[in-house]
């Protein structure tokens, strides 16, 4: 079979470090494969790199499995298959806790599979193997004009343990294995990619890269080990993994230096990191390690708790397609289908993991709350269905809502939340304020309410607000001291045993999500998105003075309302693009491929840039997500260094080199409708 000569389209790939070309291309019948491109010269390192891969393959390993390997005049070529899906390190730092932890589970299993494959004998002995790099790396860093403060502690190391090399076993090796050379694809599964660095050594050498897995997601990384392991990890192991890792550190500067001082910088980091982890080097442990989660599973998703607990009862409310473990409140919630219809269960009894108080306790307060519920019914609220005791516990049944939170412990919920038109936002804020006013009627106090309780459906628009558990009716006094809640969210009565706690303490609650909604949580105007007008009324609210806030939520309503204005702002650049036009801005947060192809469409033809349709990704120019032809614009870097929200904001704008750039190329093109599309 002859696929490559089927070609019929190639998109560059500039992610990596490979010295190969790497592509997506297409064949006739649309399929869509990975080719490498690598120098003739090296045709017998590529063809046996190839047959391990092969070999690899056999076993079962997600991976970019191999389809052909030949010559072609560019050199050496090899086609394996495409994996849709996303970026590892993008994706599972995002993830709740288990999942993090899960998927390092996941990848630890998947490198004992990838060591499980066969390797010619005999091998140079590795000690000797690996005794003679050590040593050329200890010269280069020496010789190094660059040094990292303490880096004598890896030499050090390096010297009293060499011993720990004798005898090791040598397999087959991946050659580079961290978060950054995995995929998550559609399915949610783990893949493994860039096995171009394949070879044989040490298996535990192999664990060499887990400190670029450690600084994304310690959880991740300690589930590899644990996952390697079965959980049961040997002391030898650490001790080797800090030598290996010492040797790379050591390399590491030197290896630097010709790609920059971007790159130099990083590896400057990443060494006081590594030994801030092990403590210079005196001890083998790393800090970052957990030795993890009991999990449990059910209807085939993982979740955490301290210990068994047996939720086979559930089965009468569905099949679960969700489970969200990572609450401290003594809770365990869960998402169910059955029939067509989907619930929400929240549950109180189980030994939870993050809840560290008496089962019992989080029971009662569950049922404390059945009333808040059943007595509160307004649209944007989760309905409430039923409740009951249940298998030596407490399950409050809710139909179940679509959406994803804003709060920011959901780091890219909160990012795509963040990314949308200002519009919108506000009409979140209005089904907010809507809600309060409503619990103000009915006369009760929001305790435990932030930007957590908030959940957006992305698709079909909607709010719905949730977690209530914690309301009080009025008269209420705060009888705690602290009371439950985040601090980012609390009024200083909130923080005061025997203090009143009432819809004043709400109007703060409403100003301090105003700040989460329209700034990054910080309540400078110069962090602000809207207008001045409407930041003296969210500050006003937010006053320690009780009396100086707004006395109820419809004096903060009307005050708002009348100075609402041109408020509804779209999501702007710095240099005042309009970002709710751009095509590149609309894919990414409408999840719309045929937008990415035409966004990549418009930079072939006008600027010549081949953008594969991965990169095609933005979500805002003033976000930290931005697309990465944008990274070093030089008004953004402008506008950050003078603190200004946009460059409209600067006392000199337009400043000539930004207005000639407005008049080129501002709101002209890569928009929906616009005049260069």
């Amino acid at each position: 079979m002859d696929i490559y000569g089927q070609i019929k389209r190639k998109e560059p790939i500039a992610k990596g470090w490979s010295g190969d070309q790497k592509y997506c291309v297409t064949a006739e019948d649309g399929t869509k494969y990975l080719l490498r491109i690598s120098p003739l010269e090296q045709y017998e390192r590529k063809k046996n790199e190839f047959e391990r891969i092969q070999c690899a393959a056999a076993l079962g390993i997600p991976m970019c499995l191999p389809v052909e390997f030949g010559t072609c005049k560019e050199g050496i070529y090899s086609l394996q298959s495409w994996i849709d899906g996303a970026d590892a390190e993008k994706i599972v730092p995002t993830l709740s806790d288990t999942e993090q932890y899960v998927y390092g589970l996941e990848a630890g299993r998947i490198l004992r599979q990838i060591h499980s494959v066969p390797v010619p004998k005999p091998q140079e002995d590795w000690e000797i193997r690996f005794n003679r790099k050590l040593d050329r790396k200890i010269k280069t860093y020496e010789a190094c004009p660059i040094k990292y403060e303490s880096g004598q502690a890896f030499i050090d190391y390096i010297n009293t343990n060499r011993n720990l090399l004798k005898d090791r076993p040598q397999c087959y090796q991946h050659g580079d294995y961290h978060i950054g050379n995995m995929m998550i694809d559609r399915n949610g599964k783990l893949q493994i990619i860039d096995f171009d660095r394949s070879d044989v050594g040490d298996p535990w050498e192999e664990f060499n890269r887990i400190v670029w897995c450690a600084q994304k997601t310690p959880l991740f990384a300690s589930g590899l080990v644990n996952g390697y392991f079965n959980g049961e990890v040997p002391l030898k192991f650490w001790q080797l993994l800090a030598l290996y890792i010492s040797s790379n550190t050591l390399s590491s500067v030197a290896w630097a230096i010709p790609f920059g001082q971007r790159e130099i910088d990083t590896m400057l980091k990443q060494a006081k990191d590594v030994l801030l982890w092990y403590d210079n080097m005196r001890t083998p442990v790393p800090t970052w390690y957990f030795k993890g989660y009991y999990l449990q599973s059910v209807d085939g998703i993982p979740y955490k708790l301290k210990a068994s607990f047996d939720f086979s009862f559930l089965s009468k409310y569905g099949r679960i397609f969700k489970v969200l473990d990572d609450q401290d409140s003594g809770n365990i919630c869960f998402g169910l289908e059955k029939d067509g219809a989907r619930y929400f269960v929240k549950f109180a009894g189980a030994p939870t993991e993050q809840y560290d108080g008496n089962p019992k306790d989080a029971i009662l307060r569950l049922k404390a709350a059945v009333p808040v519920y059943q007595t509160l019914r307004h649209p944007n609220l989760i309905e409430f269905i039923k409740a009951e005791d249940i298998q030596n516990g407490f399950a409050c049944v809710f139909k179940w809502a679509d959406g994803e939170c804003m709060g920011r412990m959901y780091p890219a919920s909160r990012q795509r939340f963040m990314a949308m038109r200002t519009d919108t936002k506000l009409n979140v804020f209005r089904d907010i304020l809507s809600f309060f006013e409503y619990i103000a009627v009915s006369g009760y106090v929001a305790i435990d309410f932030y930007d957590g309780s908030i959940m957006y459906d992305f698709e079909n628009g909607r709010t719905t607000i949730c977690d209530i558990d914690f309301f009080r009716k009025q008269p209420c006094i705060n009888d705690m001291g602290r009371m439950w809640g985040s601090s980012r969210f609390m009024s200083p009565e909130e923080f005061e045993h025997g203090a009143t706690l009432d819809e004043i303490t709400n109007v703060y609650t409403i100003g301090a999500l105003a700040f989460a909604l329209f700034s990054d949580y910080s309540r400078t105007r110069e962090a602000w998105t809207l207008r001045d007008e409407l930041y003296q009324i969210a500050f006003k609210a937010v006053s320690d003075d009780r009396n100086k806030r707004q006395q109820s939520i419809r004096q903060f309503i009307e005050e708002w309302e009348a100075n609402m204005g041109g408020s509804g702002q779209e999501p702007t650049c710095f240099c005042g693009h309009d970002c709710s036009r751009c095509l590149t801005y609309l894919a990414t947060v409408n999840n719309s491929d045929e937008l990415r192809r035409q966004s990549q469409q418009f930079y072939k033809d006008t600027f010549g840039h081949d953008i594969p349709l991965t990169e095609i990704h933005c979500l805002g120019g003033r976000s930290d997500d931005i697309f990465y032809l944008c990274r070093d614009c030089p008004w953004r870097k402008c506008a950050k260094e003078k603190r200004l929200s946009a460059c409209s904001d600067c006392a000199e704008y337009p400043c000539k080199p930004l207005a000639e750039y407005q008049a080129r190329w501002v709101n002209k093109c890569n928009q929906m409708g616009g005049t260069n599309r």
